[in-house]
């Protein structure tokens, strides 16, 4: 079993063959969208305006 390959990992592998850019647009997916700097100054006003959530939140007063 140590040369087996499912039909899913030979289907990638053929596919970033066929198309030798995909795993640089998803890098550069990944930056725009996930790999950003954090403002620690920032997230500490995120955090002091935070209002606490009621126990039930659908409940009227």
């Amino acid at each position: 079993m140590a040369n087996y390959e499912s039909e899913v990992t030979r289907f990638l592998k053929d596919y970033k063959k066929e198309h030798p850019g995909t795993e640089q647009a998803q890098r550069d997916g990944r930056a725009r969208l996930w790999d950003k700097s954090i403002d620690a100054e920032q997230q500490e006003g995120f955090r002091i305006a935070r209002v606490p959530q009621r126990p039930y939140v659908y409940q009227n007063d």
